[in-house]
């Protein structure tokens, strides 16, 4: 009778607090109440002043005490600041109690986001200068700019020194808070309550905020994540609608809505500003605490007082934490690129995936049965679609036992991935971090045994409910239980996996059915006595990496993992692929989808992208479809649907259909090249896969809050298609080149709106004047089948008649490239002249690449009729040029000039000259 009341309960709490979104359920900034002192403070409220400054060990050193106490009294308490200098044009600074003071607890300083290579890159800072009569002191920080550290009242800003202006300054308005941790007294009461859950804050208040300004800024963008506009709009301050601060902490919330500055399933504390005026710059906190920003609109402090540089305009921020330390890091740019170049320097550029992962996925909660793999499967090869990857959700597990498998349901898991690995094609199967809390199950005894679980406030291993029911939930931030969670991934541990199996981290913010705000209670204790409140962002985070370590170990660090994640932190991009969670099937959480993945990219995570049809509800056939052609140009390309959805197949919805979806995905099989190519530029630069416009065209005004349209790397310009039955769509085609439709090889005029009219066939897509792209055209099942065969270059020309692109290519699956073995090829046409030129470097590497793979064709767009042959160098031999389609697989596809069969390996130096 007991469990069965349990189950009752259980199921109730499924209903209430995952299959629908509430918005009781979740807190607003007024009944949180760090948030709500923090946005009650009015500018000058901080009196804290910078004293005995110094240079220690290469940083600038400082005490920081109320202005309204002298360092000679009984109990100063000082705030300890380090500020630090690194190349590239990047500023530390770190705020922190003084340790010798003997706080209650170690504050959290967030582990093994910062990458090691990067203390490598300080500046040892050898001296102070002062300026401002004494009130300030500068350093040097790169090349035109300096770090000024003003000491009364305290404020830091970084100053272009060519101009005298500033590019970001932090406690410029006087609102920064620092609470220290301090003893109880008797007649305190800090326990907080949400609903029916009480959180016991045994250290108390423990919150920090500041200002944080960006000068000559248009728009900043970034603080994923979120369902609305790239370009951040203000939340507080005049003609500013009532609206909560951007939200900061990792939530499992179904059903997510548009247009809401909720936070959702990740968390990425980075935020970039951009203007025609200066350009770009950044600013990150590490801190894994719940945070809450709000953006402020121009006048929100008029009548503060303070009078700041008025010959800048600017944009005010308000950053709020729970917990933590100040450990903020500051992007000079001046470039776009140079921001995400920062960044990258700071945590990490992207992982470059296999090559299968880059194609197209096949998901669905859930997949019934092998029978039903065998058949979905076939049905792809009958369809003459390719794909790469199939998933299975938690219903292939032995009553949601992740690592194991219904042996009704799948009776021969290793047979199943072995006939799916003989088409070049791949599984994924999900394993979330909550695990059954079952004294027959292995996984809970031995986690139970060895202390490996998080704990509640009382210290016992924490029970919460999840699918499994009961549960308890891997402490991943600790290095031993990490360690031991990877090796769980072995073939002797996932007894039915095989090397073509992969992994899906789902459900990692973690989601508690029955916690607070559907999370685990932030009075939870994790390895070395943190509170799950000054780590709650980073814990999907700790798990993903525990993940992706998994996976590189069961291939004995030859293989390349792949792990997808729904939640998220600074340093993420560097295990593995997330996705903009459960999104549902309708128009504007199609339109929507685009800023979410650009905010993701801009914020480090290139490999990401949203449910192609959306997760929940039933798209209508026009809707699947226009998504499928949108999908298509995502980093991460899936689709997926929930179980109680009609099932999608694309070959489900009529002939005419199937077509437009199969065209769609071949699109992005034409074009893995160019994808991969990207990847490989996220992984070596931070810069996305996928990109604002205003990344590429920096001074172009009407792309800074344009976020409907997408730079596919600098080459493919993408406009989705967001309304029914459409029947044109107006396209700014930025710069002051040509465009060449991706479709038809239309050239279109660049610097100009274009009113277009669009049909079922496909969205707007536009190749770049000048530049050059890799194809490959014929289609196979899968990405891997398609290895060996040649390469098709298509060169839009623009009015200099001259283009250029880039090839990368490597084994697509190992860690080889990382000792030399790739292919890096540069391809310039100038003077009716194309050349190939090794951009690969010829030492530091072990190995070098070849390839016997050929270049079949050379298509030029913008190349006026008339030559009949072309000559290739070294090899002094004519081939013929001659009309041919753009596309070979379309029917009636147009025709433009093409080199036929000059059959030059892609891996060797070569020209070939136009006669």
């Amino acid at each position: 009778m007991r469990n069965q009341t349990l189950r009752f309960t259980f199921l109730l709490l499924l209903c209430s607090s995952v299959f629908s979104w509430k918005k009781e359920e979740f807190r607003k900034c007024n009944q949180t109440p760090f948030c709500k002192r923090a946005r009650s403070r009015t500018p000058g409220s901080s009196d804290l002043i910078a004293t005995r400054v110094s240079i220690t060990d290469g940083d600038l050193t400082a005490n920081l005490i109320p202005k309204s106490q002298s360092e000679s009294d009984s109990n100063p308490k000082p705030l300890i600041l380090t500020l630090s200098v690194y190349q590239d044009g990047i500023l530390r600074l770190k705020i922190d109690e003084d340790p010798s003071l003997n706080p209650p607890k170690k504050r959290f300083q967030v582990p093994d986001v910062v990458v090691s290579q990067f203390s490598d890159t300080k500046l040892w800072l050898q001296r102070l200068t002062s300026e401002d009569n004494g009130l300030s002191y500068a350093v040097y920080l790169s090349d035109g700019y300096s770090a000024v550290l003003r000491h009364d009242p305290f404020e830091l800003f970084i100053r272009d020194d060519n101009s005298g202006d500033r590019v970001i300054s932090l406690n410029s308005h006087g609102l920064f808070d620092f609470e220290q941790l301090r003893e109880k007294n008797e007649d305190e009461n800090w326990e907080e309550t949400f609903r029916s859950h009480t959180d016991k804050r045994p250290y108390g208040p423990q919150s920090i905020s500041f200002d944080v300004s960006f000068y000559d800024a248009d728009f900043v963008y970034g603080i994923p994540e979120r369902a609305t506009s790239l370009a951040l709009k203000p939340t507080r301050g005049p003609n500013v609608e009532e609206s909560e601060p951007y939200r900061l902490f990792n939530l499992d919330v179904f059903e997510y809505i548009h247009d809401s500055p909720f936070g959702i399933y990740g968390s990425i504390p980075v935020m970039l500003s951009h203007g025609k005026a200066r350009g770009t710059a950044g600013f990150f906190w590490l801190n894994a605490a719940e945070m809450q920003i709000d953006v402020l609109a121009p006048g929100w402090d008029a009548e503060s007082g303070i009078s700041l540089p008025s010959s800048q305009k600017r944009i005010d921020t308000m950053w709020m934490s729970e917990a933590g330390v100040v450990d903020t890091f500051f992007f000079v740019g001046p470039r776009p690129k140079d921001v995400l170049r920062q960044y990258a320097a700071v945590t990490g550029p992207s992982a470059l995936p296999q090559m299968f992962a880059v194609a197209y996925h096949q998901c669905r909660w859930n997949y019934r049965d092998e029978e039903d793999v065998e058949n979905v499967d076939a049905k792809f090869d009958e369809h003459d679609i390719p794909y790469d990857i199939l998933w299975l959700d938690i219903e292939h597990t032995d009553g949601k036992r992740y690592f194991t498998w219904d042996r009704v349901l799948f009776p021969n898991p290793e047979e199943m991935q072995r006939k799916l690995a003989a088409k070049g094609r791949h599984m994924v199967t999900i394993v979330d971090p909550h695990i059954k809390r079952d004294d027959n199950f292995h996984l809970h005894k031995e986690a139970t045994e060895k202390g490996y679980y998080v704990k509640d406030s009382s210290g016992n291993d924490f029970d919460g409910w999840c699918w499994p029911g009961s549960s308890s939930y891997a402490d991943t931030l600790s290095p031993e239980i990490r360690s031991w969670w990877a090796d769980k991934f072995s073939y002797q541990s996932y007894v039915g996996s095989t090397p073509s199996l992969y992994i899906w981290n789902d459900m990692n913010e973690p989601s508690v059915f029955n916690g607070p705000e559907v999370t685990m209670p932030r009075d939870a204790l994790h390895y070395g006595g943190v509170e799950h409140r000054e780590l709650h962002n980073a814990y999907g985070y700790y798990f993903h990496m525990a993940t992706a370590e998994g996976l590189v170990r069961r291939g004995e660090g030859k293989d390349r993992p792949f792990v997808l994640s729904r939640a998220m932190f600074a340093g993420s991009q560097r295990y593995g692929a997330v996705w903009t969670g459960d999104n549902t099937a309708d128009w504007d959480q199609l339109r929507v989808s685009v800023p979410m993945v650009l905010t993701l990219g801009l914020t480090g995570m290139s490999f990401a992208g949203a449910d192609v049809g959306g997760f929940f509800g039933n798209p209508e056939p026009e809707l699947l479809v226009r998504w499928y052609q949108l999908g298509a140009f995502y980093p991460f390309f899936r689709a997926h649907a929930h179980h109680d959805t009609k099932r999608r197949e694309p070959w489900l919805f009529g002939e005419q259909n199937t077509r437009l979806i199969r065209d769609a995905i071949h699109v992005r099989y034409a074009l893995l090249p160019y994808f991969y190519t990207l990847f490989r530029e996220a992984n070596t630069t931070g810069v996305p896969v996928a990109r604002p416009l205003w990344m590429e065209f920096p001074s172009d005004e009407a792309t800074f809050s344009n976020d409907e349209a997408f730079m596919v790397g600098n080459s493919i310009l993408v406009q989705g298609i967001y309304t029914e039955r459409a029947k044109h769509a107006s396209v700014y085609l930025p710069g002051k080149q040509s465009w060449y439709d991706l479709r038809t090889g239309t050239v279109y005029k660049g610097g100009v709106t274009h009113k277009l009219e669009v049909t079922e066939e496909s969205i707007p897509a536009f190749q770049r004047g000048g530049t050059i792209l890799p194809r490959k055209d014929r289609f196979r099942r899968s990405s891997t089948q398609m290895t060996n065969d040649p390469f098709t270059l298509v060169i839009a020309l623009n009015s200099s008649q001259a283009a250029e692109g880039e090839l990368y290519i490597d084994d697509g699956s190992s860690f080889g490239f990382l000792e030399g073995a790739f292919i890096h090829r540069r391809f310039i046409f100038a003077n009716g002249k194309l050349t190939s030129v090794d951009l690969a470097p010829t030492s530091g590497g072990n190995v070098r690449r070849t390839s016997n793979v050929v270049i079949e064709r050379i298509i030029l767009l913008g190349y006026a009729p008339g030559p009949k042959n072309a000559l290739i160098e070294p090899s002094n031999q004519k081939v013929d040029i001659e009309l041919g389609p753009l596309w070979v697989q379309r029917e009636r596809s147009p025709v433009f000039m093409t080199i036929r069969k000059p059959n030059v390996r892609v891996a060797e130096d070569w020209t070939i000259k136009i006669l």
